[in-house]
């Protein structure tokens, strides 16, 4: 009998050769719970019933509103020009070189767009000009500093799916993800060497108000704070909705996205054209393949049948969160892969381990160190397209990338225990 840790492994090959093919994420996720249904005998009828369980769902159909909305909000202030204007009312309001550099790519990261980092990389050349650094020096600062907040922004994917897949409060985990934010943010400029701007006379003349910049930031803003406030506060006054969270944010995206269309008088058909981009029925599409995969795994038995493998195998727990997240990030480049092919089995060792109480702080270990491995994954998108602004190759770039990554792995195994620790004693009380 073939064990369910090789059927699992030959499903996830497959999967990550379809995704390096070019074959769309959704459909990878469609062809790998297909092939999970056949290896674990599943018959036709529940192979269908597991199909229309993975997508009716409230939490799902929730969480596919939500990623449209976000990314219909994302296409808005990109194409009226309200991004740029972000960037450009930033210019001058702070004088660290460090802050210059980075800032223009982190504000750009404050929205899920694929490709993003090619959006700040002009002003990141415009500044780097009145540098000595180099070609990939800049094209590494672009994309470091563009993903510094994809561990724990609620406007990302990933972020969601993650505490839908394991059942998770979103507030609590984002604040237990917070503070890598702040360790990348610190660790990205260890392999950059010191370095100063260049003044020019625009400096010497512009004294530049906040308020352009806030206005510019405050649909983002009001999202987020909106977002969070509301869920929160449907979760206590309605404690049996299961999607209390989710209408909070998608109430607030749709604040945010009419604040956007008024502030830039788009006008309907504009609209129109932002909420049919096919770009949103593909990441729908892909969203809902993902969780019939989760759900293929769950009733097809294979989750049960891996996890008790890996229980007698006596494999650490901690070790498969950060390997197994970390290779299906290197080989996919995309955090929502690697999220909803691993987490769905990872929750299902928590649970069999008894270590459910600490179930944030394992997937905190997981999210990060597949986070790293999608860093230095040579089919992201955003280095590819980094690397071609700034003409440079992988090869120099990666020479800066590897210290920072192999950080970020290490502080993630170091948070974990700690965290770990203080928890075990909080549960001894």
């Amino acid at each position: 009998m073939v064990p369910a840790l090789v059927k699992i492994a030959v499903v996830f090959i497959i999967v990550v050769l379809l995704i390096r093919k070019k074959v769309s994420l959704a459909s990878s996720f469609l062809a790998g719970s297909l092939l999970v249904a056949l290896f674990f005998s599943l018959a036709p009828s529940e192979t269908a019933g597991a199909l229309i369980a993975g997508v009716s769902r409230p939490k799902t159909a929730a969480l596919c509103v939500i990623i449209a909305l976000i990314l219909i909000f994302s296409n808005s202030m990109e194409s009226c020009g309200q991004l740029r204007r972000l960037l450009t009312t930033f210019q001058g309001l702070i004088k660290s070189p460090r802050l210059n550099l980075s800032i223009f790519p982190a504000l750009i990261g404050l929205l899920p767009m694929p490709g993003g980092a090619v959006f700040s990389a002009p002003m990141v050349k415009e500044i780097g000009n009145r540098t000595d650094l180099d070609g990939a020096t800049l094209s590494y600062i672009n994309y470091w500093f563009r993903h510094i907040w994809e561990y724990w922004w609620p406007m990302y994917p990933g972020i969601l799916l993650a505490t839908l897949l394991a059942d998770i409060n979103l507030p609590v985990f984002m604040a237990v993800m917070f503070p890598f934010t702040l360790v990348v943010a610190r660790i990205g400029w260890i392999p950059v060497k010191p370095f100063s701007l260049r003044s020019t006379s625009r400096d010497q003349a512009d004294k530049t108000s906040p308020y352009p910049f806030l206005r510019e930031i405050s649909p983002i803003l009001v999202v987020i704070t909106a977002g969070v406030l509301t869920g929160s506060l449907l979760s206590v006054t309605f404690p049996g909705l299961v999607v209390a969270k989710e209408i909070g944010l998608t109430a607030s995206l749709c604040i945010g996205l009419i604040m956007v269309w008024r502030m830039n008088g788009i006008s309907w058909n504009q609209r129109r054209t932002f909420i049919l981009s096919s770009n949103v029925f593909k990441m729908v599409y892909m969203v809902a393949m993902i969780m019939v995969f989760k759900e293929m795994l769950e009733k097809s038995g294979a989750v049960d049948s891996i996890s008790s493998e890996l229980v007698r195998l006596c494999i650490p727990l901690a070790g498969i969160c950060i390997v197994l997240p970390f290779v299906i990030g290197l080989l996919t480049g995309i955090t929502i892969a690697f999220v909803g092919s691993t987490f769905p089995i990872l929750v299902s060792l928590v649970n069999a381990h008894g270590e459910a109480h600490y179930m944030i702080l394992y997937l905190a270990l997981a999210l990060s160190c597949g986070f790293a491995g999608v860093l230095m994954s040579p089919v992201h998108l955003c280095l590819l397209m980094s690397n071609e602004y700034f003409g440079t190759s992988l090869k120099p770039v990666y020479r800066l990338l590897w210290r920072p990554c192999l950080s970020l792995a290490v502080c993630a195994v170091l948070y974990f225990l700690v965290l770990r620790w203080l928890a075990s004693g909080y549960f001894m009380l």
